[in-house]
């Protein structure tokens, strides 16, 4: 399946077999890294295996190429921007393919995840030539002006995970590149082909050399020495929140800015005037999206006990038409997961609940085990407790938790129960009490009746361990713009 795949995609030249770095793409090197189909254990191509070295050298590349991408008139970072969100539009399908392929989800779902990311591309060109600074007079004493300029932070490094190998990138890549700053990307080492497929049609749509470099390889030696170098000046990141406390110490012998989006562990609140069947169809699309491996997926899902049963009958009817396999194949709604560490995550919290006296309403082990993929059957567990790995831990798979509550008060918290504070839902008819949990989830990113909660005007962004910063919107612009002041003698 992966040869065919690959065979289907119309301009063949988008599957890089190397690594982008000072405008020169290298594919030699001592050695390898195999990039493999989780659906089927197949190698779809092998890339050097890159470290500091390769690191170091596009960093200075950005550094050198930086300050004449920010004298660009912000119209003509725009034109780049627009060029590259055209060229990758025209190659949507083959773009969406390599995401299926290296990550494993459907191919609607891969779909969606580049229509999100080429709408990253198409607003920040737009957004980039809005930056504006403040005039402060009369404001400031006589005589005297001020104003407040906005200027690029400068070399930006940033860490894309493997979950979303299309959108991860966009979001990152074109805020940076519209406010004047140069960007080394590191992809994940499980999915780098899309990002290298983008960072080709980049340079197509005339991005000068050195303003973009993927490298993938080395992550400690790479990460080390983007850490080191003084000339990068910001670091952002999405990933697990243990390595993000890393980053952000690492950063701090250079006091470089941090941009931090990390793990999560989403609730769902669905109350008793809630609309059942709404709320049904919104979790199981939230929980099992890309496998459950999302940040913000529905994890924790807290109802209300006098509609409990119901509501757990129609999530189970729901997820026992999913139809598990290959995400090339028709009719496939769930993939496989992206590691065989992955499956065995999602068995151990399984088997937890089960020795705490959880329910395995339906799947609940692995699947299609001749497959060669990594593959586990969507699972709904019942009488969860928060004593259980599966309440306190993101799984970080297809498993959907279902937790009774009997009050308000308890299910908040319950839902504030967690040191993560990225996404939660809440599921009611009633307006003063979507307004009032709204407030009181600590959370940064809340839907209410709706589990599409991700656009690129809105910002992006966790409370508490899931990180700091925004994405998207006019405030993740702002992630890569520094604030200079400047006093004007007048008298």
């Amino acid at each position: 399946m992966a040869a065919r795949g690959l065979a289907a995609l119309r301009d063949a030249s988008l599957l890089r077999p190397g690594c982008l770095v000072a405008g020169r793409w290298i594919e030699t090197g001592p050695a390898r890294l195999p990039v493999v189909n989780p659906a089927s254990g197949q190698v779809l191509c092998d890339l050097p295996r890159l470290g500091a070295d390769a690191a170091r050298e596009a960093v200075a590349a950005a550094a050198g190429a930086q300050k004449a991408w920010a004298a660009r008139p912000a119209k003509e970072r725009a034109g780049v921007l627009r060029r590259w969100y055209t060229l990758a539009s025209e190659a949507a399908d083959d773009l969406a393919m390599l995401a299926t392929l290296e990550c494993g989800k459907p191919l609607a779902e891969a779909r969606a995840e580049v229509a999100s990311g080429l709408a990253s591309i198409e607003w920040f060109a737009e957004e980039g030539r809005r930056v504006t600074g403040d005039v402060l007079a009369p404001a400031v004493r006589r005589p005297q002006a001020g104003l407040v300029l906005k200027q690029p932070v400068g070399v930006v490094a940033s860490i894309t995970p493997w979950n979303f190998p299309f959108s991860m990138v966009t979001r990152k890549v074109a805020p940076a590149l519209a406010a004047g700053c140069t960007v080394v990307l590191k992809p994940s080492e499980e999915t780098p082909l899309t990002a290298l497929a983008l960072a080709e049609l980049a340079l197509r749509a005339g991005l000068p050399d050195g303003a973009l470099s993927v490298l993938c390889g080395d992550a400690e030696g790479i990460g080390a020495a983007v850490l080191a170098d003084e000339r990068v000046r910001k670091i952002s990141f999405t990933g697990s929140t243990r390595v993000g406390k890393m980053l952000m110490a690492g950063a701090a012998d250079t006091v470089k800015r941090v941009s931090l989006e990390l793990g999560g562990n989403a609730p769902v609140l669905v109350f008793e005037d809630a609309d059942l069947e709404q709320a049904a169809r919104g979790v199981v699309g939230s929980a099992f999206r890309n496998s459950g491996q999302t940040c913000i997926c529905a994890n924790r899902i807290l109802v209300h006990e006098s509609v409990h049963d119901a509501f757990a009958a129609r999530v189970v009817e729901l997820v026992s038409k999913i139809h598990l396999g290959d995400g090339t194949e028709a009719g496939v709604t769930q993939g496989p997961m992206i590691t065989a560490a992955g499956v065995e995550k999602a068995e151990r919290h399984v088997a937890d609940a089960r020795a705490g006296g959880a329910t395995v309403a339906v799947g609940g082990a692995r699947a299609l085990p001749d497959s060669g993929g990594h593959f586990f059957e969507p699972t709904v567990l019942t009488g969860v407790t928060p004593d259980m790995m599966c309440f306190w831990e993101e799984t970080f798979g297809p498993v959907c938790n279902l937790v009774p509550f009997s009050s308000e008060t308890q299910a908040l918290d319950l839902a504030n129960a967690t040191e993560y504070g990225l996404a939660a839902y809440a599921y009611t008819s009633n307006l003063a009490r979507a307004w009032r949990v709204a407030e009181k989830l600590e959370y940064g990113i809340v839907g209410i009746n709706e589990p599409g909660i991700t656009s690129e005007v809105a910002p992006f962004g966790g409370w508490k361990q899931s990180g700091l910063g925004v994405e998207h919107s006019k405030y993740g612009l702002d992630e890569y713009l520094e604030k200079k002041y400047v006093c004007l003698g007048l008298g």
